[in-house]
């Protein structure tokens, strides 16, 4: 007999919520997809970017997801949730502005490069970490090279996908010292440009400049979205256990 329970775990949505942003109005969609079409229920609570700048704001939760929207309202809150999914090993997603942040926390909290900036926060940094991208992906699909054996490739099964952006931001600047310090880069365009981060040895750290919920209509999760909720069940079961 086919098992139909559901597997439930608890998701913080990191972002200052809009309307406007279309990414944040795809999220109900998505859960409601992966509810009945994966029996991954997924428990979400937004968290405001000011908010997640509180101690422990994300802490308990079984996954985190920095949603795109950038500039938060505050860049410390967005680098706070970051850091406590990446330290206490809690299944991370970030999308656009969240892989901009995933890559800045790095660099300043692993790395030790704590002058970097994000440009769009700080236009006038001596050393942005994020720059603007010479051709703004705004409103663009175009392909990216997944790296064989990564887990950018266990998860979208395929060593090259075509996906949306609505970015006009990337990083540039210090990606060789990234490297040296554990991050890997398993996604590229077309022109060698990053596209893709993970954390190997973390339980899913994974970061995206392209959005894929963005993709189709919102009734099928693309298959990142989906692994980030079955990290995030998989997260809830080990600490059922450990309870």
């Amino acid at each position: 007999m086919t098992n139909t329970a559901a597997h439930t775990a608890t998701l913080a949505l990191v972002g200052d919520r809009s309307p406007n942003v279309v990414s944040h109005t795809r999220v109900p969609l998505l859960l409601d997809a992966l509810a009945e079409r994966d029996r991954l229920v997924l428990d979400a609570y937004w968290i405001p970017s000011e908010d997640a700048a509180a101690e422990g704001a994300v802490r308990g939760f079984d996954a985190v997801w920095v949603l795109p929207g950038s500039p938060y309202s505050s860049e410390a809150g967005v680098l706070a949730a970051i850091r406590t999914a990446r330290e206490q090993g809690i299944p991370f997603l970030g999308t656009c502005g969240g892989f901009q942040h995933a890559l800045l926390e790095f660099a300043r909290n692993v790395c030790g490069l704590t002058r970097v900036a994000h440009a769009e926060n700080d236009p006038g940094a001596e050393d942005p970490l994020i720059e603007p991208l010479a051709c703004s992906l705004v409103g663009h699909e175009a392909a990216v090279a997944i790296e064989p054996g990564s887990l950018a490739e266990s998860v979208i099964g395929s060593a090259r996908t075509v996906e949306r952006y609505f970015c006009a931001y990337g990083p540039s600047r210090h990606l060789d010292t990234l490297r040296a310090h554990g991050l890997r880069f398993s996604g590229r365009d077309e022109d060698g440009h990053v596209r893709v981060a993970e954390l190997p040895g973390h339980p899913f750290f994974l970061a995206t400049l392209f959005q894929p919920e963005l993709s189709g209509d919102g009734s099928h999760p693309h298959p990142v979205v989906r692994a980030l909720a079955r990290a995030a069940v998989e997260h809830a079961a080990k600490v059922r256990q450990s309870a």
